[in-house]
């Protein structure tokens, strides 16, 4: 079974964008590629010394996505932040095809309205290219998150990479998706 968003996606997306945009081609029609979940961990696992963080946040990103993280470590040693090449900093998942669908849907549906006093995404966080962008505060928003047994709020960054060319079409497929952008 096709997930919702994919199926959205097929039925009414494509007809409106390529209605928007006046594209010729069906191929012209950008789509999400793909989505990348990043934990950044560098002060809460206290230079490495702590991996019981870092521990924490693969299984929570595990819970979330179904995929497990790679665990990111620093590149280079930096003294003023305490920091050693090669401890671990944060994890990371790339998500493609229907579990990446799958994650939209479940950000868009169940997540994002979880958020205190939402009142929608900034239409800012887009790269220029047709990437975008999302901060998030902490990770009890999703459904798979005990509140129960999380010891300390993570952050994490949702990018969203499209293959539109511009920001404009880039925004025209989200909000098609679904996704609540403010109205400036």
């Amino acid at each position: 079974m096709a997930p919702r968003l994919k199926e959205l996606y097929k039925e009414n997306v494509t007809a409106a964008l390529k209605e928007k945009f006046s594209y010729e081609n069906p191929m012209q029609i950008p789509k999400v590629e793909k989505v990348v979940l990043n934990m950044g961990l560098g002060k809460l696992s206290d230079a490495g010394k702590d991996n019981k963080v870092i521990d924490e946040a693969v299984d929570e990103i595990t819970r979330i996505t179904g995929q497990k993280p790679v665990i990111r470590k620093a590149k280079n040693s930096i003294a003023g932040f305490k920091l050693r090449e090669g401890v671990p900093i944060g994890c990371s998942v790339t998500l493609r095809s229907s579990v990446m669908y799958e994650f939209l849907d479940r950000l868009i549906s169940l997540a994002l309205p979880q958020v205190r006093d939402f009142r929608g995404v900034s239409s800012k966080a887009f790269d220029g290219r047709g990437n975008y962008t999302l901060g998030l505060r902490d990770q009890v928003i999703f459904p798979e998150i005990d509140y129960s047994k999380v010891q300390t709020m993570k952050g994490m960054n949702v990018t969203i990479v499209t293959s539109a060319k511009t920001d404009e079409e880039a925004k025209g497929l989200l909000e098609e998706l679904g996704m609540p952008f403010i109205k400036n």
